[in-house]
């Protein structure tokens, strides 16, 4: 990780050193002109790669929240300070040229001691120019939490309409004929008695003690019984009016 802080702890920090950590905090703009009052440092991409193998096992987007960001491990604060800002808020949303090109801007104000891991690459200000191009790739953005599409709803189809007898809720037409054992259909009546086989009026008439016999029967169910001696099971004849 970056020992900009406690790195520095060790040697009596440049007026150079001092200056560009204020720039941490009041910005980034103020450190520039201090870079190109320095000796320009430089090292090559391999090793930045290999530093940055040591800081964070190579990755360029690595944020596990310890306060360091990036392939290189930056500091908020020294991100800030080697005007990493331009490109990205934090390391970790920089490609990997951007961190470079900061890289070697935080080399030139603190030295190789600003990396914990700059004995692993060998890093020195070597003066060689790692050649990198920031503009190779767009910074990344933070990415946005995910929003669940919102369920879509089913559109709303009228049912065709049907007659009352078609619902399957709704009661059954009350079946009003009867079939004769020769196929024919004759009506069945409402009557509070039930016709069974071997029924005849004049049996129904004296077991339910009808007054007037079979024939006030016959009378009271004219509408259904067409002849006295033909009647049919399932008919419904009424016993009284």
């Amino acid at each position: 990780m970056l020992l900009n802080r406690k790195g520095n702890k060790h040697r009596r920090p440049s007026k150079a050193v001092r200056v560009a950590t204020l720039a941490g905090v009041a910005g980034a703009a103020v450190a520039v002109p201090l870079m190109g009052a320095t000796n320009a440092s430089a090292a090559s991409v391999a090793t930045w790669d290999a530093v940055a193998q040591c800081e964070s096992g190579g990755n360029w987007s690595i944020n596990t929240g310890n306060g360091y960001y990036g392939g290189l491990q930056f500091s908020q604060s020294s991100w800030a300070a080697a005007g990493g800002t331009q490109y990205a808020a934090r390391a970790d949303l920089a490609t990997k040229a951007q961190q470079i090109a900061t890289a070697e801007k935080l080399l030139d104000m603190q030295g190789p001691g600003a990396w914990s891991c700059a004995g692993a690459g060998n890093l020195a200000n070597d003066g060689v120019d790692p050649g990198v191009d920031t503009g190779s790739g767009a910074a990344k953005q933070e990415a946005a939490p995910k929003q669940e599409a919102a369920p879509k709803k089913a559109e709303r189809t009228e049912a065709p309409a049907t007659n009352r007898s078609d619902r399957s809720d709704a009661p059954k037409a009350t079946k009003k004929t009867v079939t004769t054992p020769a196929g024919k259909k004759v009506a069945k009546g409402d009557g509070e008695y039930k016709v069974v086989a071997g029924d005849t009026l004049s049996r129904i008439a004296a077991d339910h003690h009808v007054k007037g016999g079979w024939e006030r029967l016959f009378k009271l169910n004219k509408d259904i019984v067409q002849d006295a001696d033909l009647i049919y099971p399932g008919q419904q004849l009424h016993l009284t009016k």
